[in-house]
């Protein structure tokens, strides 16, 4: 058992050439890449640098990150300046939190098919709250808002579900006022779960008829056209689940929200307790249990192959603007929203509007080069070192599928 905290780079390195033996050709050359790259992260095999005291002298060496947006070291560092940006962009109104899930049946079929479903998950979404909030019925006004996507749960299943993140309101149809939802209450979560189903099959309907689905696996018997309908059928009835979360008060909650869901992996480093020979064991959150923090042992072949599951498909976008807040007109949008909803508090008590300061503090800041021995010296650069092609030996390596 290891005396310091392991890390999923530890967790990699060791159960990696097990993950080859066991599995071998069901590794795909991009998950193979993937722990190619984690296993490297801040090691010498990436290169780094020396760093030295001005005052006492005492050097440290840092290894350089791989980069990757699967990797929660190098992950936590591009938060920062997005986070920045972002708290220039909120509204000083109340934030809903809106849950888009799958079912399970749905859920399996998107892990063969992770591109298309996926991009399916978040037009259905989009479409359903911004039909839903324009209906006079329900809002009456166009709204804007941040998707983001997650595929795991806190045991690393494969659980595909899109968080949305919405003001409370939005434009009016001409857009000369802003139209505020109630405090508590932004959209009929029953309403938006029917719609979001019938658009959701819908579309994966139009996939399935496009040739656009892989059915391959257990998942063959489908790919005759009476079959998929016979699988659409029992889904057109179930109960989707949508649900929201209660109101965010500011803009410094939303932020704060912000931050624990948009640059997150499937698992952090802080997550993973204890390493042996042959298991894993890491901390999770016990849904079912009001949220109670537990522990999970895994074997080390079976966390790898948990943690794959969760890789996005090449240069797929996970976080996502839509309506109003669509890139292409979102700054604009922006400071039409914030005019009107001045005016519509001008003479009462305006609503909390923090984001200047929020986007002061959350700014990315230069990295802490206090030395950590005198801790009043600075720690200065003094030399680069190369990189240790030879750090990891060739036996890590997990060899191609067959072609």
């Amino acid at each position: 058992m290891q005396e310091s905290s392991p890390t999923l780079g530890d967790v990699i390195r060791q159960f990696r050439p097990a993950l080859g033996a066991e599995r071998g050709q069901a590794v795909t050359p991009a998950q193979n890449a993937l722990l190619s790259a984690l296993s490297r992260c801040h090691t010498p095999a990436l290169g780094g640098h020396v760093y030295r005291c001005d005052r006492c002298g005492i050097e440290r060496i840092g290894y350089n990150g791989c980069r990757s947006r699967h990797c929660p070291s190098c992950l936590a560092h591009k938060s920062a300046a997005w986070m920045s940006a972002r708290a220039h962009e909120l509204l000083p109104v109340p934030y809903f939190h809106v849950v888009f899930t799958v079912p399970k049946q749905v859920a399996a079929l998107a892990l063969a098919n992770k591109k298309v479903v996926y991009a399916i998950l978040f037009r259905a979404a989009a479409q359903t709250l911004i039909e839903i909030a324009r209906d006079p019925r329900h809002l009456g006004a166009n709204i804007g808002f941040l998707t983001i996507l997650h595929s795991w749960t806190q045991t690393l299943l494969f659980h595909p579900h899109l968080h949305c993140l919405v003001p409370g309101g939005g434009l009016a149809p001409d857009g000369s006022r802003w139209v505020a939802c109630r405090d508590t209450f932004f959209l009929s979560i029953h309403v938006l779960s029917r719609l979001f189903r019938g658009k959701f099959l819908a579309l994966l309907d139009q996939a399935a008829r496009r040739g656009e689905l892989r059915f391959a696996g257990s998942l063959a018997p489908l790919a005759t056209l009476d079959a998929w309908a016979a699988f659409l059928q029992p889904l057109r009835h179930l109960e989707w689940v949508v649900y929201a979360k209660p109101p965010f008060g500011s803009p410094a909650r939303v932020l704060k929200y912000l931050a624990r869901y948009t640059h997150r992996v499937a698992i952090s480093n802080s997550r993973i307790v204890s390493l042996s020979q042959e298991h894993v064991t890491f901390r999770y959150r016990d849904r079912t249990r009001a949220n109670a923090i537990r522990t999970m042992t895994l074997g080390g072949v079976e966390f790898l192959r948990r943690f794959l599951l969760h890789l996005l498909p090449k240069g797929f976008v996970r976080i996502r603007h839509f309506g109003i807040f669509a890139n292409r007109t979102r700054h604009a949008k922006i400071a039409r929203c914030r005019a009107l909803i001045a005016a519509t508090h001008a003479g009462h008590s305006a609503p909390p509007s923090d984001t200047c300061q929020i986007a002061e503090s959350t700014a990315a800041a230069p990295p802490d080069d206090r030395c950590p021995v005198c801790h009043s010296g600075r720690m200065r650069w003094i030399a680069a070192l190369p990189r240790n092609t030879a750090w990891l030996p060739q036996r890590h390596a997990i060899p191609p599928p067959d072609t």
